[in-house]
């Protein structure tokens, strides 16, 4: 845990983004062996934390930034297993996403609003373990409350969407 203390504050002192919605959900590894687990897939700086539930599984996602690639990991917080790998690009002009993307970032956002309407507070590019690209997109909601989206770039369809942002540190 000592370990852990220094890369929190770290996190909260350069990149100080930190969103709290929500009361933390029980869970039963910690969140030192979730980061230790997302460690040992790729070496590198972790620049993002999240806790979320996704499906009612409490969830927590790292993303970290390594040489040549940014990579999120997602660790199920009672098994401690990574469940979900994505590579970050940078933009939908990124060969990856764009050699595939059939739909448009505003098509994408607008399949994303008719689910949640209110207003997009991030949008993220990524290229799911298949392969596949995908628009993921963070909306908070009239009432406050934040959610989290994704849409496939080939078909248009939204392929998460039921997640509930616990809090997030670290750059958005």
């Amino acid at each position: 845990m000592k370990k852990l203390i220094p890369l929190v504050c770290l996190l909260v002192q350069t990149n100080p983004v930190v969103s709290q919605p929500a009361p933390a959900p029980s869970t039963k590894v910690s969140m030192e062996t979730c980061l230790q687990a997302a460690r040992a897939k790729l070496d590198g700086d972790v620049v993002k934390l999240e806790l979320k539930t996704e499906r009612g599984v409490p969830t927590y996602e790292f993303e970290i930034e390594g040489k040549e690639r940014t990579m999120e990991y997602e660790c199920d917080a009672n098994s401690g297993q990574i469940t979900e790998v994505e590579q970050e690009v940078d933009s939908p002009e990124h060969p990856a996403f764009k050699s595939k993307a059939k739909i448009s970032l505003k098509q994408a956002q607008e399949t994303a609003m008719k689910a949640h309407p209110g207003k997009i507070v991030e949008t993220e590019y990524e290229i799911e373990s298949n392969g596949s690209p995908s628009y993921e997109f963070d909306i908070e909601k009239s009432d406050g409350s934040e959610a989290k989206l994704e849409v496939d770039a080939i078909s248009g369809e939204i392929i998460e969407d039921d997640e509930q942002e616990i809090y997030q540190i670290g750059k958005e």
